[in-house]
């Protein structure tokens, strides 16, 4: 599966943004999905995910009861909506998907398939 990330930008402290994750190739709804993010000279670091039902989704703690992932099959897309906006959460986001299930990977997050990133700055 062919993945790529969009939605990122600019955007003032406290403000909002909608990544999209768009798979192409393959029926995204068979894939757990993650969101990832790396900032300048860190390591690249988990943020959330969620199942291929949407039955079960996690999230950093560093971003809970800020960021919400979502999906919709139909539209082979998965989003993260993130909200209340730090200047820490500056970062390259990247979606993933893989075929096991998501108990499994996040134990590892050892996705298999990787999409290009998008850059989001939170401006203070």
């Amino acid at each position: 599966v062919q993945l790529q990330a969009s939605g990122g930008g600019l955007v003032q402290a406290g403000g909002s943004l909608r990544l999209s994750c768009v798979a192409s190739g393959r029926t995204l709804g068979s894939y757990s999905v993650g969101w990832f993010r790396q900032a300048p000279g860190k390591e690249r670091e988990f943020v959330a995910a969620i199942s291929r039902n949407s039955v079960s989704t996690y999230s950093a703690d560093s971003v809970k009861g800020r960021f919400t992932i979502s999906r919709d099959n139909a539209k082979n897309t998965v989003y993260l909506q993130m909200n209340s906006l730090k200047p820490e959460d500056t970062a390259v986001y990247c979606c993933a998907a893989d075929l096991r299930g998501l108990g499994f990977l996040l134990g590892s997050l050892d996705f298999g398939s990787w999409g290009q990133g998008t850059e989001v700055t939170v401006s203070s």
